[in-house]
């Protein structure tokens, strides 16, 4: 055959193979699971989002992820990453979506992807943009034509830009199930008429997009059917989303029972792993048939991500895979058996009812048997104190408390829920601890700055910063008359500022007198002190910080952050003064961060000191040091337990706010997952800090050589005590 023909024929095979594949491959569903290309599946999905890690670190996450029984990765869609500006898009580095996507597809693996594109994830803003908030007569996640003309807009966007890269399942991809909104129904039962009609656009808007795959609306109990004739599959699939979903079933039967958030965590808090094994369980005997674990892989709030009030950079979740990448045990071990136990009962489980059977008290066996005679069994011991012995079919089983064993042929138990694998502990090892420190302390500015605005009034901050950083400057005068009364007896006036939050510094004349803040339930906070003030002119100074926008509530765009006021002095001859319509300037940001000092090249614009002038404790200071790479493979993070709050910077990326003090008087969490096993409460880091140790990323540094460190500290810190360490078992 000549190599013509030889290329022709080639051509035609190549043609016919994704013809024939365009036409096979199809995503659907009935009442028992997700259908794909003719087959019913039980699928365990895995959150991990790609920007909370880095590109680097993706393949070896997934590959992970695979290693532990995972069918699906899951990941929101990050609006705010993707549109910083109207109509200006990025999708690079962290924010390669399509890259993420791919490499999941290579690990041979599926992907649900959640455009939502509100997804709440303790991201900044529920994950919009902030200049959303600034269209003109918006307002979100209602019937409100400029929100949903945005939203579609950015919806489009990127279900066109996984068109192109052909990434749907029936275009060859990895996409079998998308999303649109999240967690929508207790907003929509809050707001009403409004509520439902948006959510009802929202369905036909997604369906008529053309994917090729179904979507879900998850925790949206009501969600629409779509109106939108003859487009298969139709839309919504209502999902469950909580610690325990069990007795969740779709509002029509048509749907599979599916879980998107099975939650591995409660924030900083643990969840044993034998409360999410026997809940997995659970769903599954009584017809559940796609789970998801968020996280799978929780990762990092990098940069000014983290959302707020207050949410840690740390996003691990007490996921299976940890902050770091590395295998979170007992957990990961578990739910990697519990996913082979299950794919070996799959065929009974898809094909068949169970037969529910008491064996005493606490006691029930949960039996499926299939036409084709495939035949899986869970006996479970539903009691929270006390083991048993079970007789099931003429067999002896031990059952621990609160589990459920799994017989895939109605014979072994080749499962428990109480079985954890061996685990050896993690610890951190120090690499490097002794820095060249350096200090430049940054003094709070002057009205007459050229940069300063001037109004009246209390103005809301992010209005004056757009979140372009944390922080904005209020600046006031007032003159006290040398007559006044304090001033003869030393009993000074007290100032007190109102703020709508997140937290506060006060300086007096340029001088330091005092530190407020809020906190993540209420992040409303009062500063009221004593301040000495003398005759004459008095500059009153106070930065205003922004923690995280919030991500979460009801038209949550119109909550304001900074100081609202009243501001008042009280203690002078006429009472007390209110300054909150007085004329105040403003600033936006630090000078270091103008000058970006973080840099460096930006460092050579100021004088810094170092030895016994170094600044310790002492509030508004930058440090800088460097640090040679080590040589290590393990991940690394940095020990910052000696610092107060701020942001901290290697090679001129930021790897997020810091802050470990003792958040809420370092209290337990109160999460008891319903109450049904009260040992699982979160019992874990009563009395620590918010978080101590920081991610750095390994791409982040320069192999071999010496890395540029900066901290910006708020409140004062000492560095010193800083130290690079690294995470391995």
């Amino acid at each position: 055959m000549s190599g013509k023909k030889m290329k022709w024929l080639c051509l035609m095979v190549l043609c016919w193979y994704w013809l024939h594949h365009a036409v096979t491959a199809s995503v659907t569903h009935d009442n028992k699971a997700i259908i794909i290309n003719g087959q019913r599946k039980i699928l365990f999905a895995g959150s991990i989002h790609y920007p909370r890690s880095t590109p680097e670190m993706w393949p070896d996450l997934i590959q992970k992820a695979k290693e532990g029984g995972i069918d699906v990765i899951q990941t929101y869609v990050f609006w705010s990453g993707h549109e910083p500006s109207p109509g200006n898009y990025y999708f690079g580095d962290r924010f390669d979506l399509v890259r993420f996507i791919k490499v999941v597809q290579q690990a041979g693996l599926y992907v649900h992807l959640r455009i939502g594109p509100y997804v709440c994830a303790e991201w900044n803003l529920g994950g919009f943009p902030v200049w959303l908030k600034f269209v003109p007569g918006i307002s979100f996640r209602t019937d409100n034509e400029p929100f949903k003309a945005a939203m579609q807009k950015f919806t489009e966007k990127i279900v066109n830009m996984m068109k192109a890269e052909k990434l749907f399942q029936t275009q060859g991809g990895p996409i079998i199930l998308s999303q649109i909104e999240n967690e929508y129904g207790p907003i929509e039962w809050e707001i009403g008429a409004p509520g439902k009609s948006y959510a009802s656009w929202a369905a036909k808007m997604a369906v008529g997009l053309n994917t090729g795959v179904p979507w879900i609306m998850c925790k949206h109990e009501t969600a629409p059917e779509s109106v939108v004739r003859n487009l298969k599959p139709s839309i919504p699939i209502d999902t469950c989303n909580g610690y325990y979903c069990e007795n969740f079933y779709p509002h029509t039967k048509n749907k599979p029972k599916m879980w998107t958030e099975n939650w591995t965590g409660c924030g900083v808090n643990a969840r044993s792993a034998e409360d999410i094994a026997f809940s997995v369980v659970k769903f599954i005997q009584k017809g559940g048939s796609f789970v998801n674990y968020y996280m799978y892989h929780g990762g990092t709030n990098f940069e000014r991500t983290a959302g707020g009030p207050f949410i840690t950079t740390s996003y691990d979740y007490d996921a299976p895979l940890d902050e770091y990448g590395l295998y979170n045990e007992p957990k990961f071990g578990l739910l990697r058996d519990l996913h082979k136990a299950i794919k070996q009962a799959e065929p009974a489980l898809l094909n068949a009812e169970p037969t529910v059977t008491s064996l005493g008290n606490n006691l029930e066996a949960h039996v499926f048997k299939s036409a084709s005679g495939a035949c899986a069994a869970f006996i479970a011991n539903y009691d929270t104190k006390s083991s048993a012995k079970v007789s099931f079919w003429n067999m002896q089983f031990d059952l621990p408390r609160w589990s459920i064993s799994i017989l895939p042929e109605c014979k072994t138990a080749t499962f428990n829920t109480a079985w954890l694998p061996q685990v050896t502990p993690k610890k951190w090892t120090s690499v490097w601890s002794v820095f060249e420190w350096h200090s430049y302390i940054e003094y709070p500015p002057w009205a007459t700055e050229q940069d300063a605005i001037t109004g009246n009034g209390l103005w809301e901050q992010i209005g004056m910063t757009k979140d372009t950083t944390d922080y904005l400057w209020y600046m006031t005068d007032i003159t006290i008359d040398q007559n006044e009364g304090f001033l003869k007896t030393g009993k000074w006036p007290v100032l007190s500022v109102n703020s709508a939050g997140h937290a506060l510094q006060v300086f007096i004349n340029g001088q330091h007198v005092g530190t407020a803040y809020g906190g993540e339930t209420n992040p409303r906070l009062k500063f009221s002190q004593a301040v000495n003030l003398k005759a004459g002119n008095n500059k009153i100074t106070l930065l205003s910080v922004a923690v995280g926008l919030p991500h979460v509530g009801v038209h949550y765009e119109t909550w304001n952050v900074g100081v609202l006021g009243p501001v008042t002095l009280d203690g002078v001859n006429e009472g007390t003064r209110d300054m909150s319509h007085w004329k105040w300037h403003y600033k936006v940001g630090l000078k270091g961060e103008g000058s970006s000092l973080f840099t460096e090249r930006g460092s050579e614009s100021v004088e810094w000191v170092q030895g016994n002038s170094l600044a310790k404790k002492t509030p508004l200071t930058w440090y800088k040091t460097y640090f040679k790479t080590p040589d290590v493979t393990d991940p690394l993070a940095l020990d910052m337990i000696s610092m107060g709050k701020g942001i901290v910077w290697i090679n001129g990326r930021s790897i997020g706010r810091h802050w470990p003090a003792y958040k809420a008087g370092g209290k337990c969490g109160d999460c008891d997952y319903a109450g049904y096993y009260t040992d699982t409460k979160c019992k874990t880091g009563c009395g620590q800090p918010t978080q101590r140790w920081y991610h750095v990323p390994r791409s982040w540094l320069k192999p071999g050589g010496w890395n540029y460190f900066v901290v910006f500290e708020e409140w004062g810190g000492d560095p010193t005590g800083i130290s690079l360490v690294k995470r391995h078992w």
